[in-house]
């Protein structure tokens, strides 16, 4: 088996998209497009990824994860061809050169493996695609017998060859000891007057070496020139990724409501409503049920607990039987163990609850622990901030909170201790006291009403 050298084509500046980006770094599902491209070439292991770019070349590098890729300008935009010959330096005449687009980004493994693999063979592997409406892609021409002659392209086609709807993917494997030889005779004598890479198909052909066609499926090998086609990809890529958690054993309730930017698995008998994002790295355990317009980020759902709608979720861990929201905020480094119960407009940050806690609306627990069965009444508020620095509140087990109490940390609430409503908390609470911490109630007889005043006043 041959080494791999992946060439990435990524200079072109995108017009269509109308944009100050180039287009590679548009988002699909959350990534770049070259980062989705990447991360599919990634899986091949290359020796080494060279990526060509030229338009805004620093916001590429800048936005893109430093995996070894090799850097390579290509300062005027003279074609396909034009662009290998740039990174002509990086490949070794032993290896395979695998040449991808990268904008591009649903093509599979798969179909990369089946190029590389007639490459290594000896041969050219040419990936393509059967279109309904083929558009002004180029054309893929063959003979009476069935086997690839040459890529035509559209401004450069007849009637007869626009009328063919096998078309041009723009990637291709290719014995890297032939394509120095074949670069170099490519002409610019074209509509475009741009040196094509697709011309070498006819070359290799000429010179004996076979062309292996490596049907792939229309939404694979879409390439994204507008936004209008970004959104077309977008939802065949969120389709694929909804029928994977449905064979996970997931029901969703409209495939074409669910968002999923990341990677996701799940357990059997998850319940997915509409709406929902999946960011990150996310795991369902069984059983859960995630309510309508529910966000959730690089986060743990243990089995049977339900996220209520409109709830987020971000870079929390939430055990068994739990139920979260609606209306909720679980902030990063939230630890909610088994059968806690997390109400509507609650917000926790850096909170880790016991088994069986509940807290049930309007409250706030940040940089806060609390042992088993505590009760939270609605309205309190870990003070955690002085103004420079973060303070712990740590609460025991079976502790009960009241209504609108301000627990002012650095402060401990030990276990069995109680909070009387509307107190403010500044001390230790021993277990099984009471603390009662607000002014005395005085009822001020004969006041004025403030409705009264203004008739005085006329």
């Amino acid at each position: 088996m041959r080494k791999l050298d992946v060439v990435v084509l990524a200079a072109g500046k995108g017009t269509r998209m109308n944009s100050n980006r180039p287009k590679v770094l548009h988002e699909l599902a959350g990534r770049t497009l070259l980062n989705h491209v990447l991360d599919t070439t990634e899986q091949l292991t290359p020796a080494q990824t060279a990526v060509v770019i030229g338009f805004e070349a620093e916001q590429i590098q800048l936005a893109t994860p430093d995996t070894g890729i090799t850097w390579v300008a290509q300062t005027e935009q003279l074609g396909t061809g034009h662009a290998v010959q740039q990174a002509l330096p990086q490949l070794h005449d032993d290896h395979v050169a695998l040449v991808v687009c990268g904008d591009v980004p649903l093509v599979t493994v798969a179909t990369l493996h089946h190029a590389v693999a007639a490459a290594e063979g000896g041969e050219v592997g040419l990936v393509t695609a059967n279109m309904q409406d083929p558009a002004e892609l180029g054309r893929i021409v063959r003979n009476s017998e069935g086997r690839v002659q040459e890529i035509v392209e559209f401004k450069d086609a007849n009637a007869a060859t626009r009328a063919i709807s096998e078309i041009n993917s723009g990637i291709m494997a290719i014995p890297a000891g032939k394509i120095s030889g074949w670069l170099g005779r490519l002409k610019n004598n074209n509509a475009q007057s741009e040196f094509y890479l697709t011309d070498i198909i006819a070359m290799a052909v000429a010179d004996g070496v076979g062309v292996s066609a490596i049907g792939a499926d229309e939404d694979e090998v879409t390439g994204i020139n507008d936004r209008v086609q970004l959104a077309q990809v977008e939802r065949a890529y969120q389709r694929a990724q909804a029928e994977a958690l449905m064979q996970m054993g997931a029901t969703i309730a409209d495939p074409q409501r669910i968002d999923i930017r990341g990677r996701v698995t799940c357990d059997r008998d998850c319940f997915i409503d509409i709406n929902v994002v999946l960011a990150g790295n996310v795991t369902l355990g069984a059983d859960v049920r995630i309510g309508a317009g529910a966000v959730i980020t690089d986060a743990q759902i243990g089995d049977g607990s339900i996220v209520q709608p409109h709830t987020v979720v971000d870079g929390a861990v939430i055990a068994k039987n739990c139920s979260v929201g609606p209306f909720a905020r679980i902030r990063p480094g939230s630890v909610l163990e088994d059968g806690v119960k997390v109400g509507n407009f609650v917000e926790t940050k850096k909170a880790h609850l016991g088994p069986g806690t509940k807290a049930g609306h309007l409250t706030y627990l940040g940089d806060t622990s609390l042992g088993a069965d505590c009760n939270v009444g609605a309205g309190t508020v870990t003070c955690n901030y002085d103004g420079v620095d973060k303070h712990r509140t740590e609460i025991g087990d079976e502790v009960f909170v009241g209504t609108n109490a301000t627990l002012v940390a650095p402060v401990e609430i030990q276990n069995g201790a109680f909070v009387a409503a509307g107190s403010v908390v500044t001390s230790t609470v021993e277990a099984g006291d009471l603390a009662v911490g607000r002014g005395k109630q005085r009822n001020i007889k004969g006041w004025t009403r403030p409705d009264q005043r203004t008739q005085q006043k006329k």
